[in-house]
């Protein structure tokens, strides 16, 4: 990976996923973009650079993520090029577009600018990605940005939602951009913005002039495949402090009841992706090595065709995290699959290398959710360590079967002798 020391920001040109490095003195004085950027300020999520003309509108904004706020989880899908972020009404006690940097302000001009057909496109500013690095005031570079997707509908690319916080509620915006297929920005390109806007198309991205030119079906996103590989205990386990803290949790509250945790991992898998439905529990004592049956759900209901529903079964395994899911119980799944039918793991653990080494060669249908997994998907769906507590109850309370309250009993009968 390419890293720009501190000294050379101000001559070097934006590359995607180059680190570019924050400097030794205290304060903001080592902070990196205002001296990356031409014109970009040196704090907050929303910077915008301004055009020197009199539109009064942003040459380019600069969108700046930690990525690890657990109320807002900004996002990238490196394998689509989707990339989501949060609005800055992050707090209770003003309107949605009563913010200082007017961040949820500028959302509402521009995403009104791509779903126009009056040829304001021309108005929406080009938006650069930066991710807080690992050290100190370093950044990344993330690429440069459109709003919208071709695979997101205009009514669902910029949603204003409720949020309670502190006992108040209050909306603020969920944005999907796309990533663009360029590896890198000039310089020169990002001054004419600001100096010579109307004379500035010339010098763009050739995919940022196709974006100006045809809009949201114009975007062609930078999408990086994930190459096939046995992904290891490390990969499978890695979270944050939150997510570790989440994980012991979930294992500390299904430690004398595995089979409650069925119910949450069928939670899981509903939170990862609502086209996995209508989900029942298998009796515990006849599973047949599943622990729950239900559908993948292709496609739309309509008057005249349905969807296509494929069959779906479901494994749960509450682990400790240096207790691995084995070839033995990997096998088991695998026997249990029936043809047109594919089959989840769903691990607090990981998957033992030799049992995933047989699911990748071999080509079974089984898709693997591990650790890692688990705390990225409470994490998109804003639970944390704060509020799993009682996340965790309302699925005792949510049995659709009542697996989990009879198996409290049987526990209770057990203890009680």
């Amino acid at each position: 990976m390419i890293k720009i020391p501190f000294e050379k920001l101000e001559s070097s040109e934006l590359i995607v996923d180059t680190i570019y490095k924050g400097g030794n003195l205290k304060g903001k004085a080592s902070e990196v973009l205002s001296k990356l950027l031409p014109g970009c300020s040196n704090s907050g999520g929303f910077r915008k650079v301004m055009r020197k003309d009199d539109s009064g509108l942003p040459a380019y904004v600069v969108l700046y993520t930690s990525m690890s706020e657990l109320a807002w989880p900004d996002y990238l899908d490196e394998e689509t090029g989707i990339f989501r972020y949060y609005g800055d009404n992050r707090t209770p006690g003003k309107s949605i577009l009563d913010t200082p940097r007017k961040g949820n302000e500028l959302l509402e001009l521009v995403f009104e600018c791509l779903n126009s057909k009056d040829g304001s496109i021309q108005n929406i500013p080009p938006f650069l990605i930066f991710k807080k690095g690992a050290i100190g005031w370093d950044v990344q570079f993330l690429g440069l940005a459109a709003p919208g997707n071709p695979r997101i509908s205009p009514d669902k690319d910029l949603v204003a939602f409720w949020r309670t916080m502190n006992g108040q509620r209050f909306q603020n915006y969920e944005a999907y951009f796309t990533i663009l297929n360029t590896s890198e920005i000039d310089k020169e390109w990002l001054s004419m913005l600001i100096c010579d806007h109307d004379n500035s198309l010339k010098y763009a991205p050739d995919v940022w002039k196709r974006f100006v030119k045809r809009g949201r079906n114009g975007i062609i996103p930078l999408i990086a495949k994930k190459l096939p590989k046995i992904p290891d205990k490390y990969d499978q386990l890695q979270s944050n402090e939150d997510g570790q803290k989440c994980l012991t949790k979930i294992r500390s509250y299904y430690k004398n009841n595995p089979y409650g945790f069925e119910n949450c991992a069928k939670a899981i898998l509903e939170k990862m992706d609502d086209k996995f439905q209508d989900f029942s529990l298998t009796r515990p004592w006849r599973d047949g090595g599943r622990d729950a049956l239900g559908y993948y759900v292709i496609g739309s209901a309509s008057k005249a065709n349905y969807p296509l529903r494929i069959d779906c079964a479901m494994e749960a395994k509450c682990y400790a995290e240096n207790h691995a899911v084995g070839v033995r119980e990997m096998s088991r799944l695998i026997s249990r699959i029936r043809y047109r039918q594919f089959g989840v793991l769903i691990t607090t653990s990981y998957v033992h290398k030799q049992a995933y080494k047989e699911i990748i060669e071999d080509g079974h249908p089984i898709l693997v959710i591990s650790a890692t997994d688990i705390v990225n998907i409470l994490r998109r769906n804003a639970i944390s360590s704060e509020n799993i507590d009682e996340w965790l109850v309302s699925l005792d309370e949510f049995d659709d079967r009542g697996v989990q309250r009879r198996v409290d009993t049987y526990y209770r009968k057990i203890n009680l002798h």
